[in-house]
Formats: C-alpha cells, sequence, structure tokens
C-alpha cells in the first residue's frame, strides 16, 4: 500500500521506491525541490530499513591534521594557508610520533589523517607517517589522504596515482578519505575550488583505490554556490562508478561553513544551511545512492541534535567520537571537539535504533 503523500508530484518516486526500482536525475531534482520533507524521509527511512534493519552505526576514532599549509587556495576552505602565515604548521615526524604515541593506550579502532596539500613534503614523510602509526598502534585502521591530497603527493613525487597508494599501502594505509570531493560539476567547482584536483581526476584516484583492494568514501560539499541540478549530477556520478567498482563504504555529505572563507566574502554567503533542507539532502542521498549500504551524518558540520534527528530520514551512521578535528573548526563550526561513546549511545536508543560500535569497514565490534 502506498503511503499518502502531500506532494502529488512524488507519487510515481513512491511507487518507485516501494518496487526497489532505480530513481532518475529527474526524480532527484523533484525530491530536493519538494517541500514535502516528511514523505521524503520517510522513503528514505524505507531505503535505509532495508539494508540495515534498525542498527545505527558509530565508530571510535581520532583525527590527526598534520599540517595546515596548503598550495591550493581554494575559496570554499578556511583552514589551509600560505607556509608564511603566522599561524601555519607542518608537524615533524617527531612530533607525530609523540601523537602516536599519547594515542596508543586510548584503544581507538582508527586513526583519521588529513591535512593541507603542502608541496615542500617528501614522499617518505607520507610513508613514514604510516609506518610509525602502525609501529605504536599495530591494530589500528588507517584511513588516511584525500583523493586530492593523493593526488598531489604523487606529484609531488613524480608518481603515478597507482604507484603512490600502492606505496602507501605497503607502508600501512588501509583507506582513503571521501573529501575533496565538493561538487563534480566543472563551473561550480572551479568557482569554489580553483585549481584543485579535477572531477575525473577525484573518480580516476577512487577507482584506482578500488582496483588496488582500498576502500573509499564519498562526499559532496553543499549549501553554497550550487543548485539542485548539480547535487543529483554529483550523486548519480558516484553512483555510476559504485555500480563499476563497488570499492566505496559509505556516503556522507558536508554543509557549507561560511566564516573565514573566501567564497563566503566573494557571494555575500552569511549563514549555514538550515536543518530543514540538511535533512532533505541526507534523505535524497538515501533514494538516489541505492547501491551505497550506508549514508553518514557527520555531527561534527549539523550538531548532535541534528545529526540525531537524521536517524528517522535515511541515516545510519553518525560517524565517530573524533578527537582534535581542525578543519571544520576552522570555517566556524562551534561544535564540540568530542563526542563520547556514551553519547552516541543514547541519541541512538532515543531514537529507536540500536547502537552498534563498528570499525572502519563496518565490521561489528559491539552491540549495544
Amino acid at each position: 500500500m502506498l503511503m499518502v503523500t502531500r506532494d502529488t508530484s512524488l507519487r510515481n518516486i513512491e511507487e518507485k521506491v516501494m518496487h526497489g526500482e532505480r530513481l532518475s536525475f529527474d526524480d532527484g531534482v523533484r525530491l530536493l525541490r519538494s517541500p514535502d520533507l516528511l514523505q521524503i524521509g520517510a522513503l528514505a527511512d524505507i531505503v535505509r530499513r532495508r539494508k540495515n534493519g534498525d542498527a545505527a552505526y558509530f565508530i571510535y576514532n581520532t583525527h590527526l591534521n598534520y599540517t595546515n599549509v596548503c598550495y591550493l587556495d581554494c575559496k570554499l576552505c578556511a583552514f589551509g594557508i600560505k607556509p608564511d602565515q603566522p599561524n601555519a604548521y607542518t608537524l615533524s615526524l617527531e612530533q607525530i610520533e609523540q601523537k602516536y604515541i599519547e594515542m596508543a593506550p586510548k584503544g581507538f579502532t582508527e586513526l583519521h589523517i588529513v591535512g593541507g596539500v603542502n608541496a615542500k613534503l617528501p614522499f617518505h614523510y607520507y610513508e613514514e607517517m604510516m609506518r610509525l602509526a602502525k609501529k605504536h598502534m599495530p591494530k589500528i585502521h588507517v584511513q588516511a589522504f584525500t583523493a586530492v591530497e593523493i593526488d598531489y603527493i604523487a606529484r609531488t613525487a613524480k608518481m603515478t596515482p597507482e604507484e603512490a597508494l600502492h606505496r602507501l599501502h605497503a607502508a600501512g594505509l588501509d583507506s582513503i578519505l571521501g573529501g575533496g570531493a565538493e561538487i563534480f560539476d566543472p563551473e561550480i567547482r572551479k568557482i569554489i575550488s580553483g585549481h584543485k584536483t579535477s572531477a575525473d581526476r577525484w573518480f580516476h584516484i577512487h577507482e584506482t583505490a578500488h582496483r588496488l583492494g582500498i576502500r573509499t568514501n564519498a562526499s559532496i560539499l553543499y549549501g553554497h554556490i550550487e543548485k539542485e541540478e548539480h547535487v543529483i549530477d554529483h550523486l548519480i556520478r558516484l553512483r555510476e562508478l559504485q555500480d563499476k567498482t563497488g570499492g566505496f563504504s559509505a556516503f556522507f555529505p558536508f554543509s557549507f561553513h561560511p566564516d573565514n572563507t573566501a567564497l563566503a566574502r566573494e557571494y555575500n554567503i552569511k549563514e549555514t544551511t538550515t536543518g530543514w533542507y540538511d535533512l532533505k539532502l541526507l534523505a535524497v542521498a538515501r533514494l538516489m545512492l541505492d547501491n551505497f549500504d550506508h549514508i553518514r551524518s557527520f555531527w561534527m558540520m549539523i550538531g548532535n541534535k541534528m545529526a540525531q534527528v537524521s536517524l528517522a530520514f535515511g541515516v545510519d551512521d553518525l560517524d565517530g567520537t573524533v578527537m582534535e578535528e581542525q578543519i571544520v573548526h576552522a570555517a566556524g563550526s562551534e561544535s564540540a571537539q568530542y563526542t563520547p561513546k556514551d553519547s552516541f549511545i543514547r541519541m541512538i536508543k532515543e531514537a529507536g535504533r540500536v547502537p552498534v560500535e563498528r570499525d572502519t569497514l563496518y565490521n561489528v565490534i559491539r552491540t549495544y
């Protein structure tokens, strides 16, 4: 039986969802333009339940931002700065090792590493960063570097991305991050991120990683100058690569935080996205990405309360505990730096879901 929908233009989409049929580009645009958030959320929740039952996942992880020096000068970013600025930093390998020594007794299952594009760092630096992590935390999963970082690490070392990934994997890299996707539309991408790695190059690096047996994630940056068509095009391109390789573990959206960014100044963007749109985008992603097992709500971007609500809008993963995150906070996020396990468990249980602590590859560590 079909549910009653206030927005009658969604009726045929509802029928497709009920029958497990793939949604089209036009379907996705109609969903994003529809005001019927509750109906869209209910449809996304059907898909979420089919894939994951009542499980809602989280991970006990920590972040390492090894440098804020970046030569890309993207308008969307408030984190990366030039090396001659007074607050620029790049951690030495000795400093990184000391951080690992301090992390080791805490029992994290994932180490999330991301930084700026610092052309002065040799390839050996990245390899040793991996080796040191495994030396002090042999069982930890190292999820490190966006495709943008991999691209420039390889270029600087005069390697192909495949050669760079192979060597980093041998040194201890277990999976790569989903960041740097931003928006794939070339005109929007050029405005918001300038000469950052192109969309085609981003896809090439992720496909190469998948071919090497390295799992990756996928993302989108929304809430700036993009239109509905750009978002749906982005999701469909991700869906097409997942059809081909099956190498993506999860998808998660980043809402644009305008504070301290050139993009916000140039386009007079003064506010972050609304909770209404955050929930709609998550739900539409769940409906469009039918071949992704997991949709993740990043609490640091939208706050713990909205992340909890997102569990009723197609989301099955609240990300991780996180420690020492700097990139989101540089753009004005006022969220906490850390959410303890107990908070995840309480939020998930209150939402009527079953809390499941996972590792990076979604192996179950403990069900609460």
